[in-house]
């Protein structure tokens, strides 16, 4: 072990790396893939899943960048895979400002591919734990300003946070902090779908030092008490649309592996945007 930031662990997987494996990237280790093989041999929908989230994010952000927000918080950003949050945000409005946090030190090696922002905006990263909000905020305001709307993203992020470990108090103290006229956005994966594959993944997960909180529409819901979600409001994830008859995005990409559980029935997983009143 190392108290180094950059230092790589290449001998446990990590949920950054196996979802980069999941979205046919290359900046992953044999660990990480080997773990991805048995979550796809469990359910194959694990890599569509993948790729909802990301079409999530693309949807949300041009969403809420088309209605005026300007400044993005995005922990649990992950390894670049384009386009980025802020390509999307600044394909809309150019002088948009974002943060991206995560703890993954090859998320840092890869921060470059983060930082290129048109002239009129900026982009930064930070690295630092979702664990720490606190200093995700101090870091953030140095770029963003916190007296004015926010969108807090959290894609694909609270799943790996137990509630014990308090997901809800971690979400309400980054939200507390940002002014009337942010929203959060944020994935969340689901066992409602198929709960006996849900707790062999949460086993595996264990098993390998990690945590896998799949939760309820009700529980995901939860995040949400007290702001005002944009219609669809939870949904799953592929069919959350906030415009009726926007077009549904295409989920490209050849899958890294073939095989794997059968690709019927919903996508196991929920996505939501709410305002802050």
């Amino acid at each position: 072990m190392t108290d180094d930031p950059s230092y790589i662990d290449t001998s446990r997987p990590h949920p950054a790396r196996m979802y980069d494996w999941f979205l046919g990237g290359k900046d992953n280790y044999p660990v990480d893939e080997e773990m991805g093989r048995q979550l796809v041999a469990m359910d194959g929908r694990v890599l569509t899943t993948a790729r909802a989230n990301r079409a999530f994010m693309r949807r949300a952000t041009r969403w809420l960048a088309g209605r005026g927000v300007r400044q993005f918080l995005d922990i649990g950003s992950g390894i670049p895979t384009e386009p980025n949050l802020h390509q999307i945000a600044q394909g809309v409005a150019p002088d948009t400002r974002v943060v991206y946090c995560d703890n993954d030190p090859i998320v840092l090696a890869h921060a470059g591919a983060l930082l290129r922002s048109t002239p009129q905006g900026v982009t930064e990263y930070i690295q630092a734990d979702f664990r720490e909000p606190e200093k995700i905020l101090e870091e953030a305001a140095r770029v963003l300003d916190l007296d004015r709307p926010v969108a807090l993203s959290l894609v694909a992020l609270l799943h790996f946070v137990a509630d014990e470990d308090g997901a809800y108090d971690l979400v309400d103290r980054l939200m507390r902090a940002l002014p009337a006229g942010s929203h959060l956005m944020l994935s969340h994966g689901t066992g409602d779908f198929t709960p006996d594959t849900a707790r062999q993944a949460a086993e595996l997960y264990k098993a390998r030092g990690m945590t896998l909180a799949l939760r309820s529409r009700a529980q995901v819901a939860r995040f949400f008490d007290g702001y005002e979600l944009v219609d669809p409001g939870v949904a799953v994830i592929d069919e959350w649309k906030p415009e009726l008859g926007e077009a549904s995005e295409p989920v490209a990409g050849a899958d890294p592996v073939a095989g794997g559980a059968s690709d019927d029935g919903p996508t196991p997983g929920y996505g939501a945007v709410a305002r802050k009143p």
